[in-house]
């Protein structure tokens, strides 16, 4: 069996990693807020353009796996990080409206292993064990909208999965976190 990529289930170590990320690069931090919150594929995170968010309370974008349309709501934690980011971000330099939101040093669009490298390289200093990469985030947003809402169908809908089997393996829920619901279950 190949090593898949995890979901981070502690709400306790995913602020440590938003606090380790944000003393070493606020765009790294909302990259991970942003995946943690919305649910994105991490294509569609990084071919988010400024105009795509700038001012406003949702988003609105073709996923470029799928093709298909997506439109979401930004929560108010990921509407202050965006606006004092691009605050942040326009001191550095102008941009228009068509630019990526997230760039490298060389002002481009930052890639996906620029961001399983910082994401692998916070979790393995913050001794956060687990197999980390551009899909955990994915998966973790799954995991805790799951537990909060429990509502598979929902989050299989979301997630754009064929099958409720699949949405429940790809977010990581166990056998032994299924007998455990049960244990606590009595009429």
């Amino acid at each position: 069996m190949k090593n898949l990529v995890e979901p981070i289930k502690s709400k306790k170590e995913i602020e440590m990693i938003e606090q380790y990320l944000e003393h070493v690069s606020t765009r790294n931090r909302i990259i991970f807020t942003l995946g943690i919150n919305t649910g994105l594929r991490i294509s569609d995170i990084l071919g988010l353009n400024v105009e795509d968010v700038d001012g406003k309370n949702y988003v609105e974008l073709k996923e470029k796996k799928t093709g298909k349309y997506k439109r979401f709501p930004l929560n108010m934690k990921l509407q202050k990080l965006i606006k004092s980011y691009l605050e942040e971000r326009s001191k550095i330099y102008s941009f228009e409206n068509e630019v990526p939101l997230f760039v490298g040093k060389k002002h481009k669009r930052l890639d996906r292993s620029q961001v399983y490298r910082f994401l692998n390289k916070a979790c393995k200093e913050l001794k956060i064990d687990i197999n980390a990469g551009t899909h955990t985030m994915r998966k973790t947003f799954g995991y805790f909208f799951y537990k909060q809402n429990n509502n598979l169908a929902l989050l299989q809908k979301i997630l754009n999965h064929s099958s409720p089997s699949v949405t429940l393996r790809y977010i990581g829920i166990t056998q032994d976190e299924i007998d455990i619901s049960y244990s606590g279950f009595e009429l």
